[in-house]
C-alpha cells in the first residue's frame, strides 16, 4: 500500500484517538452521577446520553449538520465570530465520533462505578475524605477495569464511525477520509486490492479489541481483605477505621 492509502489509516488513529480523550473527560462526570445520584430528571438525561446508540448514524449526522453546520446554529456563530469553519475538516470527523462512541464509555464506566463496594466509599467519607479524594484514589483504582473496558469500547467505535463522519466531514482524500470511508470509497470505485488492505487493518484492530476486552472481563481475584489492605491509609488507628468500616457494610450484606 502506498502513503496516500494509508493515510486514511493514520487519521483514523489520530481522530479516535482525541475522541476517546474528550469522550473520558465529558462523560466520566455523567457516569459517576447516575452511578451515585438520584435526582429530577435523571432518566432523561440517561436517555440522551444513550440515543446516539440507537439511532441511525444518517440522523445523527443531520443533527449534527443543525449545529455545526454553516447555517447551524454553533457553526454559523464559530464562522462569523472567529472564522472557524467547521464542516469538511478532520476536526468535525473527531466530533462526529465523540457523539457517536461516548455512550459506550459512560454506560460501561457507570456500571464499574455502580460495582464499586459502598464500604470504601463510607469509610473514606467517615475519615473526611472530600469527594474529588474519594472518586481519583478510592472509586477509580475499584473500578478501572470496567473504566478501562469502556475506554477501549469507546476507541474502537470512534475508529469505526461512518455514517455521521460522512456527512459532517464529507469524503476528502487526503483530509478528511477515514479507514471507513475510504473502504466504501474503494468498493464504489472498485480499486479491491486496496479495500482489501483496509478491511484486514480493521479486522486486525477489532480481533485486538476484543482479546484486550476479554482479559478486562476476567476475574481479577481480587479479596474484600486485599482492597481494604491495598486502600488503607498507612495510620493504624485510619487502617482500623477502614477495616471496621467495611467489616459493617459486608456483615449487613
Amino acid at each position: 500500500m502506498s502513503s496516500s492509502d494509508l493515510f486514511p489509516v493514520f487519521l483514523s488513529l489520530r481522530v479516535s484517538t482525541i475522541a476517546t480523550l474528550i469522550a473520558i473527560a465529558v462523560g466520566i462526570a455523567p457516569a459517576w452521577l447516575l452511578a451515585n445520584k438520584r435526582f429530577p430528571g435523571r432518566e432523561l438525561l440517561d436517555a440522551l446520553i444513550t440515543l446516539p446508540v440507537v439511532l441511525p448514524p444518517s440522523v445523527l449526522g443531520y443533527y449534527l449538520l443543525l449545529a455545526i453546520g454553516r447555517r447551524g446554529t454553533i457553526g454559523a456563530w464559530l464562522e462569523h465570530t472567529f472564522g472557524v469553519r467547521v464542516v469538511f475538516t478532520w476536526q468535525a470527523a473527531v466530533i462526529a465520533a465523540v457523539i457517536a462512541a461516548m455512550p459506550l464509555f459512560v454506560r460501561a464506566a457507570r456500571g464499574a462505578i455502580e460495582q464499586v463496594d459502598p464500604a470504601f466509599v463510607g469509610a473514606a467519607r467517615t475519615l473526611g475524605r472530600s469527594e474529588p479524594y474519594i472518586f481519583f484514589r478510592v472509586v477509580l483504582p475499584l473500578a478501572w477495569r470496567g473504566v478501562l473496558a469502556g475506554v477501549v469500547l469507546c476507541w474502537a467505535r470512534a475508529l469505526g464511525e461512518f455514517g455521521a463522519t460522512l456527512l459532517v466531514a464529507g469524503n476528502i482524500p487526503g483530509r478528511t477520509q477515514t479507514m471507513a470511508i475510504a473502504i466504501y470509497d474503494a468498493v464504489q470505485a472498485q480499486e479491491m486490492a486496496r479495500a482489501n488492505g483496509l478491511v484486514l487493518i480493521l479486522t486486525g484492530i477489532s480481533v485486538m479489541v476484543i482479546v484486550l476486552l476479554n482479559r478486562l472481563a476476567a476475574p481479577s481475584g481480587n479479596s474484600l481483605a486485599g482492597d481494604v489492605h491495598r486502600l488503607a491509609p498507612r495510620s493504624p488507628r485510619r487502617a482500623a477505621a477502614v477495616k471496621r468500616a467495611a467489616g459493617e457494610v459486608s456483615g449487613e450484606r
